[in-house]
């Protein structure tokens, strides 16, 4: 199953963030990066994986609104399938969401660079 457009529209609102490039991902599809760090990677209209730490991870599935990722369930990364359109902006959330812990990540880093 997969959302028409889904790769699209998620390119097209992702890639408005600050600081957020879009590069082909090394197992096909698209992936989106802050700096060094990737968001997450689209494949086609079907699938999403994105990365969190382990405790988000675990309770973004606990809510159902992920599943284990499809090859690596035990890892921090989520599966997210887009069996409609109306899937595209709970996709849209969860890429919200990982942008933002990089966001605090990034800071968190420089502002232990500079008391160091």
């Amino acid at each position: 199953m997969s959302a028409r457009n889904a790769q699209e529209k998620i390119r097209e609102e992702v890639t408005k963030w600050s600081g957020v490039t879009v590069n082909i991902h090394r197992f096909g599809g698209i992936e989106f990066r802050l700096g060094r760090r990737e968001l997450g990677h689209l494949h086609g209209d079907y699938q999403a994986d994105i990365p969190f730490p382990i405790k988000v991870r675990d309770q973004l599935i606990a809510e159902g609104r992920a599943e284990p990722h499809h090859i690596l369930p035990k890892s921090g990364w989520i599966t997210f399938r887009f069996r409609k359109t109306s899937y595209i902006q709970p996709a849209l959330e969860l890429f919200r969401l990982s942008y933002e812990l990089a966001i605090k990540s990034k800071v968190v880093a420089s502002q232990q660079q500079v008391h160091s």
